[in-house]
């Protein structure tokens, strides 16, 4: 990839883009795959796989966990792979291993799972923000399936003692997480146990697209093309009037971003509990030029991702000039006035997609400059080089 400034400004488009854009593999997708791999009998090929900051630790971590892993160049997208392992069954060959998962939520969640399956002591930690981000129910509900658990306050960094999962009947709150559920999800059948979902707070097409991939998994298995990276370029066409086709993007898609162009021009009101996933950011961009202002709701759960998002979407839009106003479980924005917008210096708070979503706003107004835009290569290393295919 091609090193990036520590401010990098983003220049208007000067005529509407017309081209193909192929983005990485879905993340999501991806570390789910990953998971049920490993637990799988034999040789598991991954195609299209995300190579991202977000993947990379939990192909690490598996290898440190003893499973045997291959990783291979993607023809047809640089941020993917072709990843294979060698599943065990829901067998877990180390029996005690230190494992780093940064700040990715996924690996986190589900490599937490995945060692309880194990016989032995495993050390689970992330970097600062991981360590602030809940974790308490899934640690409740691995223990009452017998495994020993040492964490302070609920969060990473946690050691935990196993002896292998007891089957019955265990449940689990997806009020701060859905990943919860889907952890126990993915490892569910090698522990037999029944799993009840309690007081959804995200959308339950995450806690599907764990369903719908454990049901239908395959040795060889295609991953989809990430929709939610999807929606900048979407976004871009909409509001230059441009044409951007997805490359790849599967007609009927795990994803909840897949939905994404259904609400362009963007509705009044859009749920991150029914409607949308991460694009409902985009979405908020997108509303600035829209012709009424747009509530985002039912996203309190916004607030313990990589940043608290509800209220850096808020204070950066405040920066370039828009009308903005945060509340507990979401925010509203108005649609700017001629001349309203300016630029500025956006704070990324090393959150990829505050980076990204701000970035679409650099295409329409003059002086956007992004301080950190390293911090893409959580999901998508090379999207400025994706953004640039936009002038050509």
């Amino acid at each position: 990839m091609t090193p990036l400034p520590d401010i990098l400004e983003i220049k208007p488009l000067t005529k509407p883009p017309n081209c193909t854009i192929t983005v990485p593999g879905s993340k999501s997708i991806t570390n789910r795959a990953l998971i049920l791999a490993a637990l799988a009998k034999g040789k598991c090929t991954l195609r299209g796989a995300l190579w991202a900051d977000d993947t990379q630790v939990m192909v690490d971590s598996l290898q440190k966990l003893g499973f045997d892993t291959t990783v291979e160049p993607d023809p047809n997208e640089d941020c993917n792979r072709t990843i294979t392992v060698i599943g065990r069954g829901g067998e877990i060959p180390a029996k005690k291993t230190e494992l780093y998962v940064g700040n990715a939520g996924t690996a986190a969640r589900f490599l937490t799972a995945l060692v309880c399956l194990g016989h032995g002591e495993y050390s689970i930690r992330g970097d600062e923000r991981m360590h602030e981000r809940p974790m308490h129910d899934l640690f409740y509900a691995l223990q009452q399936l017998g495994v020993e658990v040492q964490a302070t306050h609920g969060c990473l960094p946690a050691v935990i003692r196993t002896k292998g999962l007891k089957g019955g009947h265990v449940t689990v709150s997806a009020k701060q997480s859905s990943q919860f559920a889907s952890a126990l999800l993915l490892i569910a059948d090698k522990a037999q146990f029944e799993l009840q979902l309690v007081e959804p707070d995200e959308p339950y097409s995450y806690v599907d697209m764990t369903r719908k991939m454990v049901k239908n998994f395959r040795h060889d298995y295609l991953i989809e093309p990430d929709l939610s990276s999807a929606s900048y370029f979407v976004a871009a066409a909409h509001l230059t009037a441009g044409c951007v086709e997805i490359g790849g993007q599967p007609r009927n898609s795990l994803q909840v971003d897949g939905k994404f162009p259904q609400f362009l021009p963007p509705p009044t009101t859009v749920s991150r509990l029914r409607d949308l996933g991460d694009s409902v950011m985009t979405l908020a961009i997108c509303a600035l030029f829209g012709k009424y202002p747009v509530s985002i709701t039912d996203a309190a759960r916004m607030r313990e991702q990589e940043s608290d998002r509800i209220h850096a979407m808020v204070k950066e839009l405040l920066r370039v000039g828009a009308k903005a106003e945060e509340r507990k479980g979401g925010f509203t924005v108005w649609p700017a006035e001629p001349g309203q917008l300016h630029g500025a210096d956006i704070e990324t708070y090393n959150d990829h997609r505050i980076a990204m979503c701000f970035s679409v706003l650099g295409l329409k107004v003059p002086g956007i400059r992004i301080k950190n835009p390293q911090c893409v290569s959580k999901t998508f290393p090379n999207f400025f080089e994706k953004l640039e295919q936009l002038r050509q």
